[in-house]
């Protein structure tokens, strides 16, 4: 092999390294990882309050929301839709989470802070993007709503890890407000449906703190 040769050897296995490899496609087989390392990495899963610049692109956002798909759904309902919030329509966000916060003081008698009305206003500020995971239940003989229900959070932690393994933190919320009229309203959700997450997304600007074990032995029942 001449000089040339090597030359375009390496540049070509410079490329493979390089290639993108969907996150849907990945499997123990195709990636370096081994299964044991697998089961660490979702065991480190960490939720992040504050998240900064960078964020998710479209195309990352929108290959997380295919792996969010992918959440066991029976009968494929696909009882669950994504609305993704982030830069000035995070400020309309946060109006329609105090008008929210306004009604629900106002039927409990009370009036809010000026602090409470401001820390609410920012709540959607926490991260450069927010992924709001709502349901859209279907009327169906074998498929009960609260499966529907079960599908959309298995859909928010499918979101959640290939958030993850595009490098970027997250963290859940929901909230005592999520499901005021208010909030439904502004996503256009039903009064029969759910916002059933809030997935702040960005980069965490320290390193996530690691887990503890957890003892899973109160957790679980082994019948013979």
């Amino acid at each position: 092999m001449n000089k040339s040769d090597e030359t375009n050897s390496t540049k070509d296995n410079q490329v493979k390294k390089n290639e993108k490899i969907s996150i849907k496609a990945l499997t123990t087989e195709s990636t370096p990882f081994t299964s044991d390392e697998l089961i660490h990495w979702i065991n480190s899963r960490r939720s992040v309050g504050n998240l900064d610049l960078p964020a998710p692109t479209r195309a990352q956002i929108e290959e997380a929301i295919g792996c969010a798909a992918t959440a066991p759904d029976h009968k494929k309902l696909r009882p669950w839709r994504f609305i993704v919030t982030a830069g000035d329509a995070r400020h309309d966000l946060g109006r329609a989470l105090v008008e929210a916060a306004k009604a629900k003081a106002t039927e409990e008698g009370e009036v809010l802070s000026e602090k409470t009305v401001q820390k609410t206003q920012t709540m959607p500020l926490r991260a450069p993007v927010v992924i709001t995971v709502v349901t859209q239940m279907q009327e169906h003989k074998k498929v009960p709503h609260f499966e529907q229900m079960l599908s959309a959070g298995a859909a928010v932690q499918n979101l959640i890890l290939a958030l993850k393994a595009q490098g970027f933190s997250t963290v859940w919320r929901t909230g005592l407000l999520c499901n005021e009229p208010a909030i439904k309203a502004y996503f256009g959700v039903s009064a029969d449906d759910y916002v059933t997450a809030f997935v702040y997304t960005g980069t965490s600007p320290k390193d996530e703190p690691t887990r503890k074990a957890i003892d899973i032995e109160p957790l679980v029942r082994f019948e013979p």
